[in-house]
């Protein structure tokens, strides 16, 4: 199946109750009313949009219906798609095919961070890329040996120390194994913790700043110090709806995110939850999962998935 056909079905729950909404809206009738916008907002609401980005979409939709004078309601939904692509904080570029680059991997435990790393670590050796793979994550067993299964399957090194080690030391001697070994793509795995703990975010804050630290040493082939950029993303579990949200914002305010991973768009009937973080943090959504298999986490395309949340609405 290709990606365009898996992504429109990863997502046939959340457009299945959205088209359902539109529906409802368009029985009304044709008019611009007030009425058709409240109920848009509602709709959008309703999608797991959150107020900030439902907002700018509709007053973005009402300035385009006043712009170009158009004339009913379908006309506007129409227009729907290419408005919330523009939601999206764009990325400069893909950091997963930066070389050399370290990502640590962050979230709350079931997010899918320790599948989603292995997926990545797979279509980097296919890529050609020199992966190398870090488990900081020493409180879970399970996330040990689930990364020892991913790396079998891509053929990459794993970096682990005995369960309940300083994860920070762990990364630490990630980075160091990845200088010694030439790899070009790092990826560390940390623990699940849950963002309304201060205690864990601040050892999750000293796990990043050891890694950067570290990195800032680097070394390439020829001895040249040259530091190893190191990017932190934050894995989100679209089910969780807008307690994703709320997981984002601290998650950003402790690290500064450099992207986000929404993973399991197809167990939601709320896929706008990825709009809503990445418009109101302006963090770049860099990958989506919308499903169990490696070829179901690809890069993000916001109009592909805008018009995928969309496109079953009746013509």
């Amino acid at each position: 199946m290709a990606w365009l056909d898996r992504l429109s079905a990863g997502l046939a729950r959340t457009r299945e109750r959205f088209s359902e909404q539109i529906n409802i809206i368009l029985d009304r009738g044709p008019s611009l009313d007030e009425d058709f916008w409240d109920d848009l907002e509602e709709t959008l609401i309703s999608a797991d949009f959150g107020a900030p980005a439902t907002l700018d979409i509709v007053d973005q939709l009402r300035e385009t219906a006043q712009r170009l004078a158009l004339p009913d309601a379908r006309a506007v939904l129409d227009r729907m798609g290419e408005t919330i692509a523009r939601l999206f904080a764009p990325a400069d570029d893909d950091l997963f095919e930066t070389s050399p680059v370290c990502v640590l991997f962050v979230g709350i435990n079931g997010s899918g961070k320790t599948t989603t790393v292995g997926k990545i670590a797979k279509n980097g050796v296919d890529a050609g890329r020199r992966v190398l793979l870090g488990s900081a994550d020493t409180f879970r067993a399970a996330a040990i040996e689930q990364l020892d299964v991913w790396a079998g399957r891509a053929g990459v090194e794993v970096v682990k120390r005995e369960r309940g080690a300083d994860p920070a030391s762990v990364s630490f001697d990630v980075i160091e194994r990845a200088e010694a070994a030439g790899a070009d793509l790092v990826l560390i795995d940390t623990a699940g913790r849950l963002h309304t703990s201060d205690d864990l975010m601040r050892e999750l804050a000293k796990v990043v700043k050891v890694t950067r630290r570290r990195a800032d040493a680097w070394r390439d082939a020829t001895g040249a110090s040259v530091p190893l950029p190191v990017k932190t993303v934050l894995v989100i579990d679209a089910t969780t709806g807008q307690n994703g949200l709320l997981q984002a914002r601290e998650f950003h305010a402790t690290l500064e995110l450099d992207g986000v991973i929404v993973t399991k768009l197809d167990g939601t009937a709320k896929g706008g939850i990825a709009a809503a973080i990445s418009h109101e943090l302006k963090v770049p959504i860099l990958r989506i999962g919308v499903g169990e298999h490696i070829d179901d986490l690809r890069p993000f395309d916001a109009l592909a998935f805008s018009h995928a949340l969309i496109n079953n609405t009746r013509s």
